[in-house]
């Protein structure tokens, strides 16, 4: 009875151990995430937002609406930074309060001190990877609609009246004439296209109302006219409502990331089916393998980042949150090297993707397997 009771005592000190410890990461992870999400905000979102407003023309709520729908991507990228600064600031805290010497004293390891921090690691990877393979695509396909449609509304002059404007090709050809009635609304009235895009042949089509879409122009109740080089009438059709992808092209105006629209199985689908040109293949890939990459790299960090937390008893002071941004530094540096060289060509799809966390997970281990079992 006795040694069953000192059995009970201990499981229950590792319950508290655990609480204690996930506690303090968990608050340090929360920080985090919010200081870190706001960095990229503010040095590379706003950036973007302010190019959108002056560039394109689109309005500020709207734009603002584009960075909220991209935040979740933002998230999945500081999460394993958010983990990496607990883990340090967590067990450099404890290192520096003699907490850990009292702790190995006692005959608990560090690989039992690190136990319930690799578990969350590991947790949040898995959340990692859930929040970008469902929420992600969806806000992302979301963002680009948004943008796609904020820039047709530019286009369209509201409110008035018996207006001409052009559609020219990049070599000054007038390709389509378009010639509304009125605007109303950001909806044009009483349309008709001229378009002379075709050598043999030219289309005039005719609509009671018309309006951009990211699809293309969304025409109602028209009529496409086909006119042959001879004069001839060769073809009439009469639809009610049908999107016709000419005029202005505003898939152009952004940049089009298909991968960041669809979660893995989809991706993989997509390279299989889709005829696709050897260079934007290969950033597609890169795209693939990073979607289980870039959740795997939560744990990579915390391998590196345990030992590196353990101050020396000579050192009175907190250097946690220099070793994360140092480490986060590294990492990122890698990470942009590796993705370059992939999309170059000179790095294979799966080596580009994996190489930052095969590296760090590699130096990881070495200063782990030191730090435990080589140092007493």
């Amino acid at each position: 009875m006795e040694l069953i009771s000192k059995v009970r005592e201990e499981i229950k000190g590792i319950t508290i151990l655990d609480k204690y410890i996930l506690k303090q990461v968990l608050e340090m992870f929360l920080m985090g995430v919010c200081v870190f999400t706001s960095i990229i905000f503010a040095s590379d979102t706003f950036i973007t937002l302010i190019k959108q407003i002056s560039l394109f023309g689109i309005p500020f709520k709207v734009a603002l609406m584009i960075i909220i729908l991209n935040l979740p991507s933002v998230i999945v990228m500081t999460i394993p930074m958010g983990v990496l600064l607990a883990t340090v600031m967590t067990l450099n805290r404890l290192s520096l309060a003699s907490e850990i010497t009292v702790l190995r004293a006692c005959g608990v390891g560090l690989n039992r001190i690190a136990k319930p921090i690799f578990i969350f690691a590991l947790s949040m990877s898995a959340f990692s990877f859930i929040i970008n393979e469902s929420i992600v695509p969806v806000m992302a396909k979301q963002s680009k609609d948004l943008a796609l449609w904020a820039l047709g509304q530019k286009n369209i002059p509201d409110g008035k009246q018996n207006f001409v404007f052009k559609d020219i090709s990049e070599g000054g050809v007038l390709q389509r004439l378009f010639y509304v009635g009125y605007a109303e609304e950001k909806v044009l009235h009483n349309i008709t296209v001229l378009d002379t895009s075709k050598q043999d042949a030219i289309q005039i089509l005719q609509a009671d109302e018309g309006k951009t879409s990211p699809e293309g122009w969304a025409f109602q109740k028209a009529a496409v006219y086909t006119i042959g080089s001879d004069g001839n009438i060769l073809n009439t059709t009469l639809f009610d409502d049908s999107v016709v992808k000419f005029g202005m092209d505003l898939s152009k105006e952004l940049n089009k990331n298909v991968a960041k629209e669809m979660n893995f199985s989809k991706l993989v689908q997509y390279i299989r089916t889709q005829h696709i040109d050897e260079k934007e293949k290969n950033i597609i890939q890169i795209e693939l393998y990073d979607k289980l990459a870039l959740p795997l790299t939560t744990a990579a960090l915390v391998l590196i980042g345990v030992p590196l937390a353990i101050t020396p008893p000579r050192v009175r002071y907190n250097r946690g949150f220099l070793f994360s941004i140092f480490i986060i530094f590294v990492y990122y540096l890698i990470r942009a090297l590796s993705i370059s060289f992939g999309e170059a060509g000179n790095l294979a799809p799966f080596l580009a993707a994996w190489m930052p966390n095969i590296i760090l997970t590699v130096i990881g281990a070495g200063l782990y397997y030191r730090k435990v079992y080589t140092i007493t």
